[in-house]
């Protein structure tokens, strides 16, 4: 067996998106499954809103997205929505359900099925079936990296407008340096196997993220930053744990 991850210390904070970004194999979707309780550690506590992962995952205190929609392609788009509303029994399913489709801006395709229907089209139904439930935490693995650039970019921007609406904390898993910078509020930076935290940048580019902001100067600082954390100019490993920010001017 090999180890995964190895001396991990963190705190999420609530109610913003926080970035995980580092070599393939380092253990970034280790850690998101560790939060989910599709894996779990051999050492150490975690917990989830207080909760071990266990009690969140059958609490349905998170939703997850993965890097492929992962839809029943014999369900209409409302039916793989509201599957787990199904699950848990829950009344009033149907607003619930018509509720998110508007969230991902996807009101009038309801009785459509997934492969009637683009791929970015698709990983909003699956945004909005991991919303359904409400979930106060949103675990998201690579949920853009196989769409072409225009839709993954339209894509940031939706997850940026239904995370402002619904107040959800969102853990981000990405290969993308610009994706993590335009997204998050902290970017975790993670080494090789075994994954260990090196560095986590905070990137202060307001709460009002647009279009423009692609072009701002912090945007591009936030990307050196992260870029020079990823190559470990900064150290390399011995500053495990620092703390930089990319503040605003």
């Amino acid at each position: 067996a090999k180890q995964a991850l190895q001396d991990i210390s963190l705190a999420i904070p609530e109610k913003k998106i926080t970035a995980f970004i580092g070599p393939s194999g380092c253990g970034k979707t280790t850690f998101l499954r560790c939060i989910a309780a599709l894996e779990h550690p051999t050492g150490g506590t975690l917990t989830v809103n207080g909760m071990t992962p266990d009690a969140a995952r059958q609490s349905r205190a998170y939703g997850y997205v993965f890097q492929a929609p992962a839809l029943y392609p014999w369900r209409t788009v409302e039916r793989n929505v509201g599957l787990p509303l199904e699950i848990m029994g829950l009344d009033h399913a149907a607003e619930r359900i018509a509720k998110n489709l508007e969230l991902v801006n996807l009101k009038g395709f309801e009785k459509k099925y997934p492969w009637q229907l683009s791929g970015g089209m698709q990983q909003r139904i699956a945004i909005a079936r991991a919303l359904a439930a409400h979930p106060p935490l949103l675990l998201m693995d690579e949920p853009f990296g196989a769409l072409d650039e225009m839709t993954r970019e339209y894509m940031q921007g939706e997850l940026l407008r239904i995370c402002s609406e619904t107040k959800t904390t969102v853990v981000f898993v990405t290969h993308s340096i610009p994706e993590a910078v335009y997204l998050s509020n902290r970017v975790v930076v993670m080494s090789p196997r075994p994954g260990r935290i090196t560095e986590v940048i905070n990137v202060s580019l307001g709460s009002n993220r647009t279009e423009d902001t692609r072009g701002a100067d912090e945007f591009f600082k936030g990307i050196t930053a992260v870029r020079e954390a990823l190559r470990g100019t900064h150290d390399d490993h011995a500053n495990a744990g620092a703390v930089r920010g990319v503040e605003d001017r």
